[in-house]
C-alpha cells in the first residue's frame, strides 16, 4: 500500500499554472517550466456533439483557418474563464502531457489570477481545474507571483513595483512586508495591442489582417518609442478590392497604433504612484519598478515608461516565464508564501 501511495506521489508531482489569456506555462515541482504552450483548443463539431481535436502549439496553427465544423477557441479572455468546459478540457490535456499522460495523474495546484478578477472568476478557475482532476487547487495573485519570479524583496519593508503586462491584462502593483499595498488590473494588454495594430492597417491602409499577422508585425516592428525608418512587409486583403495585396509599413505606424494601448498603461501606473504611500514613493525613486510579461519584450516599453513615470524601469531576466517561475517559487516554499496563497 505505502508503495502505491509513493507511486501515487510521482505519478501526482504538484504543479504550478500560469494560465493566461495568449499562453499556458506549467511548472513541476523541482523541474523548473516543463511546458509553455498557447491557450488554444481546436474543437470539432459533429452533429451537434463537440469534442477537442487539438490543444496548444497544434490548434494555434488553425486560428482563422478552420473549415465550418471545426473551432480554434481561446478559452480564456482578459485573464479570465470564457468558456468553463473547453478551459477544463485544456488543463485535463496539460496535466496529461506533465504527468507522461498518466490516469492516475492527481496533483497538488497552484494557480496564477488576475488581481481585477472577482471570487465568482476565481471559484471557476478553481472548480475548472478541481474538475480537470486536481486533488488542491490554491490561488496567486499575478503581481505577487511576478515579483517572487523577478526576486523583488517583496516580504521586506521596503516598496516594490511590478508591472505585467500579458495576452489579456495588465497587472499594476506596489507590494511591501509581503503584501499588496495597491493593486490594478487593466483589460489592455498583447491583445489589445494587436487589435490597435489590426484598426490602424484598416484605417490607414485599407488592409484587413488577422490575429496571427498583427501580433508577428508586434514582435517584428512593434514599438513604444520609434528609432529607426526600417520597412516591414504586411500581407493582407485590401478592403476595398477585395484581393489579396502587400503594404510596407514603418516603426513610426507600430508606434502610432499602439500608443492608444500605452498611453492607458502609463495612466495606470500614475494612478498606482498617486495612491502609494509617500515612505513607499521614496523607495520607488531607487528601486524602480520592474517588468514582467510577454509585452515587457515590445522594443522601448520600458524606455517610454522611464521617460513618462520619471522612474527606472528594469526588465526582469525572463518576462515571458517570470509569472509562472514565481508560482513555482510560491510552490516549493508554502510556508515562505502561505498568507499569498488562497482558496474559494
Amino acid at each position: 500500500m505505502a508503495l502505491f501511495e509513493n507511486i501515487k506521489k510521482i505519478w501526482s508531482q504538484d504543479m504550478a499554472i500560469d494560465l493566461g489569456t495568449a499562453n499556458t506555462l506549467v511548472v513541476l515541482k523541482g523541474h523548473g517550466v516543463v511546458l509553455n504552450e498557447p491557450s488554444v483548443v481546436a474543437v470539432v463539431d459533429n452533429k451537434g456533439k463537440k469534442s477537442v481535436l487539438a490543444v496548444g502549439d497544434e490548434a494555434k496553427t488553425m486560428l482563422g483557418r478552420t473549415p465550418g465544423n471545426i473551432q480554434a477557441i481561446r478559452p480564456l479572455r482578459d485573464g479570465v474563464i470564457a468558456d468553463f468546459i473547453v478551459t477544463e478540457e485544456m488543463i485535463k490535456h496539460f496535466i496529461k502531457k506533465v504527468h507522461k499522460r498518466s490516469t492516475f495523474a492527481n496533483p497538488r495546484i497552484l494557480i496564477c489570477v488576475p488581481t481585477g478578477s472577482t471570487p465568482v472568476e476565481r471559484k471557476a478557475i478553481q472548480d475548472s481545474a478541481l474538475a480537470a482532476g486536481a486533488r488542491r487547487v490554491q490561488l496567486i495573485e499575478e503581481p505577487i507571483a511576478a515579483a517572487i519570479g523577478a526576486g523583488l524583496p517583496i516580504s521586506e519593508a521596503t516598496g516594490s513595483m511590478v508591472v505585467d503586462i500579458g495576452g489579456g491584462t495588465t497587472e499594476i502593483a506596489v507590494m511591501s512586508l509581503g503584501g499588496v499595498v495597491y493593486s490594478n488590473s487593466l483589460r489592455v494588454a498583447g491583445d489589445a495591442m494587436d487589435t490597435s495594430l489590426q484598426t490602424f492597417m484598416r484605417r490607414e491602409y485599407n488592409l484587413m489582417i488577422g490575429d496571427s499577422t498583427a501580433e508577428k508585425i508586434k514582435k517584428e516592428i512593434g514599438t513604444a518609442m520609434p528609432t529607426n525608418n526600417n520597412k516591414y512587409p504586411v500581407k493582407g486583403r485590401d478592403i476595398r478590392s477585395g484581393t489579396p495585396k502587400e503594404v510596407y509599413i514603418t516603426e513610426e505606424d507600430t508606434s502610432e497604433a499602439l500608443n492608444p494601448i500605452i498611453k492607458e498603461m502609463v495612466n495606470g501606473m500614475k494612478d498606482a504612484l498617486e495612491n502609494t504611500p509617500p515612505e513607499l514613493s521614496a523607495d520607488l525613486v531607487d528601486m524602480g519598478l520592474t517588468l514582467t510579461g510577454g509585452g515587457a519584450l515590445l522594443k522601448n516599453i520600458d524606455k517610454r515608461f522611464s521617460k513618462e513615470t520619471g522612474l527606472p524601469v528594469h526588465i526582469a531576466d525572463d518576462p515571458l516565464a517570470c509569472v509562472a517561475i514565481g508560482t513555482g517559487k510560491a510552490l516549493d516554499q508554502e510556508a515562505t508564501f502561505t498568507g499569498m496563497l488562497s482558496e474559494y
